[in-house]
């Protein structure tokens, strides 16, 4: 499909989204597991199969992403609004909500009714948990959207991972503070995943919902009604919960608890790699500057990125949240990740690897100076 526009200054300007259908590989990190476990089923019967999801994940698209390399091309700024104003990339996110939800009831009923060694359960768990969390992309992108639609897209993907106050922390708190010691979601050098993830979380809990109780009193309602829009996404968890216990019983506890674990793990992963070390500086007046496309870390990784619905063009997306995906556009001279998000994570998990990469690229970012680097209160 081509669109057509013209530039303020009258000159037309035609451009072809060469991905526009590749966009529909973002339906592969939620069907991954499906295909292993029918490989299960209808194979040898070998637990092993449950590693095929993590092993994809963490070792097969960054292997992928170095391979096919960076994408940095960007649409044109003249077509942004007919990009946005497409249905069809809309109807991706949709389609994405519901193959998240089919996986999720896949594994649950891997889980709950085949013959699996605890460690294989465990996996399983620990899949859906990561296929959940990773499924907060799309969350993302609808909840930065005002139409009613894809704001109950948005509570439908949180309430997958009983993270309902993902839309009001990241909206108003993240995009409020972040890049500054203030932010619980931005990470600072030298700040281990792991340290990140038991301040980010709880954090992250209390910011949303503060963010919602103030704007439900700014419209004269308290906080415990059917307006709040935590509460709502919270009342699809629950219902999760409860379908699943219905239907396979009390052994699905262990499940759900897991699943959560892992799928908050996968979103502060996200957090962490996005904003590690960077700071916005502070002026005279006391307020941070605005934010810029340098406070974040990007990376054009094709493959990743059509995984992820273009969230690791990040440094855009902070500059201009309320731009779709597809729209998205890369800059010269940016913080650049050594790989797109999956590779990153796994460097991440081990801090003594991603401390030796990453600092050095923070320090140079600084230009050597550690005033201007996220280093805490």
């Amino acid at each position: 499909m081509i669109f057509v526009a013209e530039t303020q200054a009258g000159e037309r300007v035609e451009y072809r989204d060469t991905k526009r259908y590749l966009w529909a590989l973002a339906f592969v990190p939620s069907m991954v597991p499906v295909g292993f476990y029918m490989a299960y089923l209808f194979g040898s019967q070998n637990p092993l199969w449950m590693l095929g999801p993590i092993i994809f994940i963490y070792l097969i698209i960054p292997a992928v992403d170095l391979i096919f390399g960076e994408d940095t091309n960007n649409p044109p700024e003249a077509v942004v609004n007919k990009l946005a104003e497409d249905r069809y990339y809309t109807r991706l996110l949709f389609c994405a909500v519901g193959l998240c939800y089919l996986s999720f009831a896949v594994s649950a009923w891997v889980y709950a009714t085949q013959d699996l060694p605890i460690w294989a359960m465990g996996v399983v768990a620990v899949t859906a948990g990561m296929v959940s969390g990773g499924a907060l992309t799309i969350g993302h992108e609808l909840g930065h959207r005002t139409d009613r639609g894809a704001q109950f897209g948005a509570k439908l993907i949180n309430g997958l991972s009983w993270y309902g106050h993902f839309t009001q922390e990241h909206n108003t708190g993240h995009h409020t503070h972040v890049a500054t010691p203030e932010d619980s979601a931005s990470s600072r050098l030298n700040e281990s995943v792991y340290a990140f993830m038991f301040r980010e979380i709880p954090h992250g809990i209390r910011r949303g919902w503060m963010v919602e109780r103030n704007r439900l009193s700014r419209r004269g309602h308290g906080f415990w009604t059917w307006r709040n829009e935590v509460l709502q996404s919270y009342a699809i968890s629950a219902a999760i919960a409860v379908t699943c216990l219905a239907a396979f019983g009390w052994i699905m506890v262990p499940f759900l608890i897991v699943h959560t674990i892992f799928s908050w793990q996968q979103l502060t992963l996200a957090n962490y790699v996005e904003h590690y070390g960077l700071k916005r500086a502070r002026r005279e007046n006391g307020k941070y500057e605005p934010c810029q496309p340098k406070h974040s870390w990007n990376t054009n990784h094709i493959f990743s990125n059509l995984l992820l619905f273009h969230l690791q063009r990040h440094s855009d997306h902070h500059a201009n949240p309320m731009r779709p995906y597809q729209a998205l556009r890369n800059f010269d001279h940016l913080p650049r990740l050594p790989s797109g998000y999956p590779g990153c994570f796994g460097l991440a998990l081990i801090p003594p690897l991603w401390f030796r990469v990453m600092n050095p690229k923070v320090m140079a970012w600084a230009d050597g100076d550690i005033s201007k680097v996220n280093t805490g209160p």
